[in-house]
């Protein structure tokens, strides 16, 4: 019965093909029917989220992705450092557990939930600890869909501008796409590609806490591949050289795909994990997510 109400909501959200929508629908129906932790949609979610990601990157040019890259990237170097010290200096100053501190300063420099998740097993991040960072961030990130647009039309933001600080200022890819489809125009594409150059940052941080938290028996941590998937795809995509209606309906597909994941990740939800957030931890968040937002706004000025 749930799975059914489930399909036919998703649906539902696709056929509007609103991002926001389909967040608060997948949340609704998660509050409504109190979802398990082993429902399907929690494990199909990222599936769906990564195949939109790899189809909108068939779409993508490659010399327009390296000529964004280029661009961007040491903006993006400068902010994934300075936000990540800032957390871990906040972690002090609020005097919360390291490891909430790790989880919090790298899911908010570099990709969220996917951060999170890769370096908890590294730093022997307890579940109760990982469970409330994820659940702030979370609240975050369905906030940011809906705030960004309001703000970037409020004050005229371009496209790529959008984009930019889009990519920078929000945790997870998912919601930096959700932001993004909301805008319209290029910023989809922009906050794509440049949020994904972002994610791989991942990778050093990885090393850097494998060699100080250096321990036999800890769990071997994921890196998302689909991340270089979606660069194979942009090679493939400006290889075959699609025409325009080719490309319109590979990126209607990819569209279907992100909002139903969307949807899927609304349904993440879980008012336990939320409960046990406690004020110095969310603090922190906040406080550095609020610097990040500036922080982030002022490098797309620089631009």
């Amino acid at each position: 019965m749930k799975l059914c109400i489930g399909i036919l909501l998703a649906i539902l959200a696709i056929l509007i093909g609103s991002p926001l929508l389909a967040l608060v629908t997948g949340m609704g129906f998660a509050l409504i029917f109190k979802l398990p932790d082993d429902f399907i949609s929690k494990s199909i979610g990222t599936k769906f989220l990564q195949i939109g990601i790899v189809i909108l990157g068939l779409t993508i040019s490659a010399s327009s992705a390296l000529e964004l890259t280029a661009l961007y990237f040491p903006y993006i170097s400068i902010f994934v450092f300075v936000v990540f010290l800032t957390g871990l200096l906040l972690g002090k100053i609020f005097n919360i557990e390291k490891r909430l501190a790790l989880l919090i300063a790298s899911g908010t420099a570099i990709c969220g939930a996917t951060a999170m998740a890769a370096i908890s097993p590294l730093i022997k991040a307890k579940p109760r600890e990982l469970l409330v960072s994820m659940a702030i961030i979370f609240s975050f990130n369905a906030l940011a869909i809906a705030l960004f647009p309001l703000i970037a039309n409020s004050i005229g933001m371009v496209d790529i501008s959008f984009g930019a600080w889009a990519a920078m200022a929000i945790h997870d890819t998912s919601s930096v796409i959700g932001a993004a489809m909301a805008y319209g125009g290029d910023a989809l594409e922009i906050a794509t590609t440049l949020k994904l150059g972002r994610t791989i940052w991942l990778i050093p941080l990885i090393v850097i806490l494998g060699i100080f938290y250096k321990d036999e028996k800890s769990t071997k941590p994921k890196f998302p591949i689909f991340v270089f998937i979606f660069i194979l795809a942009i090679v493939l995509g400006s290889a075959l050289n699609f025409e325009e209606q080719t490309l319109l309906a590979l990126d209607s597909m990819s569209q279907i795909f992100l909002v139903a994941a969307l949807f899927c990740i609304g349904a993440q939800i879980s008012l336990e994990a939320m409960k046990q957030i406690d004020i110095k931890t969310f603090s922190v968040a906040f406080v550095l997510w609020t610097f990040t937002l500036i922080f982030s706004y002022s490098l797309v000025n620089l631009f």
